[in-house]
Formats: C-alpha cells, sequence, structure tokens
C-alpha cells in the first residue's frame, strides 16, 4: 500500500471493496502527513518485527528496555490503526481490505505485548523494592538479574 502511495506501483489489490483501496489511499486522511500513512505503518510493522525478534521467552527479564520499546511501537499502532478504520467510511466513504487486515492483526498483537510489558513493569518494581538498580535492571544487567527473586 505504501508503495502504491509512492507512486511505485500503479494499482492496489482490493478483492472485496473494488475501488475502495484507492479512494482510502489517496484520501486527505492518508496525505495528511508529510509521509503517507502506509509508509509510516509500514515502517511501524518493521520496528514491530525488530522489537520482537530481540531477546528469548525470558526477555521481559533480560531485556525489559526492549519490551518496553516494543510495547510502545504495539499499542499506539494497534490504536492508530483502529481510528483509521473508523475514519474510513466516515471520512472517506470508502473501506480498503488491505488496511482492515493490518488492523485486525495489530489489534490481536496488542494483548501478548501488553501481558510482556506488564511481567517486564512487575520485574522492575520487584527489582526496586528489593533495594537494587531499577536502571541497571531496566538495561539488562546479569547482577542484577541473578540477585532478583
Amino acid at each position: 500500500m505504501g508503495l502504491y502511495q509512492l507512486d511505485v506501483f500503479t494499482t492496489v489489490w482490493d478483492p472485496f471493496f473494488g475501488d475502495g483501496s484507492v479512494k482510502v489511499l489517496n484520501s486527505s486522511i492518508s496525505k495528511a502527513l508529510p509521509i503517507p500513512d502506509a509508509v509510516l505503518g509500514a515502517l511501524g510493522y518493521i520496528l514491530d518485527v525488530i522489537t520482537g525478534a530481540i531477546g528469548g521467552t525470558m526477555r521481559w527479564k533480560t531485556k525489559p528496555w526492549i519490551v518496553v520499546l516494543f510495547g510502545i511501537a504495539i499499542g499506539p499502532l494497534g490504536m492508530v490503526s483502529v481510528l483509521l478504520i473508523i475514519l474510513q467510511p466516515l471520512v472517506v466513504g470508502a473501506w480498503c481490505t488491505l488496511c482492515i487486515v493490518t488492523a485486525i492483526i495489530s489489534i490481536v498483537m496488542i494483548s501478548p505485548a501488553m501481558d510482556e510489558l506488564l511481567a517486564s513493569l512487575q520485574y522492575l518494581q520487584r527489582v526496586k523494592q528489593q533495594g537494587h538498580s531499577t536502571w541497571k535492571a531496566f538495561w539488562g544487567n546479569e547482577t542484577v538479574i541473578q540477585q532478583v527473586q
């Protein structure tokens, strides 16, 4: 969709709403910022993939900084996706299949990301309660990790 907005592709595929995607991707909403909204969305998804791939299953404890960054990337992206889907019929008067699919993906990712974020924040709270450096724990200091129960 971003490549369509950047005029790399001349058409965009929409199996359900005909020219709905074209209307949405050429709307005033999609052009409200200096960078097309689909390009920003793609960059957001790239950030999601990168921050989701760093660390292992214990990263909530070993790398809280990446979990917080992941939560910041996922939460707002999901909320913006929902807002843009709501605006499609209200402002543009059309629907975009791929936009809806990407919004659904964003929404589905929110719950697991927030669970992991909550685990990291609870861990950092335990670190503080036990008198250790929250700052060092946030950055994954091995000494702190080993000392916290």
